[in-house]
């Protein structure tokens, strides 16, 4: 006979008790409720609907950037002679 203690099982603690186990349940915890807060957003804010007749205005823009009186030409023109050296300006 030996007369070494007996030593008593200890009782395991229950599972919520574990700071670990809440560490690996907030990762997909905090993915489900972001995308319940973006599929909220989406649905409370729709994007603009884009005109029926977009096209059409598209190519009135143009037809007016086109236009003499309206065009760029003049404001491109003093931008390149302002970039250009003195040298190379015709004269």
């Amino acid at each position: 006979m030996s007369s070494s203690p007996a030593i008593a099982p200890v009782a395991a603690a229950p599972w919520w008790k574990f700071g670990h186990v809440w560490l690996v349940i907030a990762g997909p915890v905090i993915v489900i409720v972001a995308g319940f807060v973006t599929l909220w957003l989406a649905l409370s804010r729709p994007d603009p609907v884009v005109a029926e007749d977009y096209y059409r205005k598209g190519i009135e823009i143009n037809k007016t950037l086109e236009a003499p009186e309206k065009s760029l030409a003049p404001a491109m023109k003093g931008r390149n002679h302002a970039a250009t050296p003195v040298q190379d300006q015709p004269r």
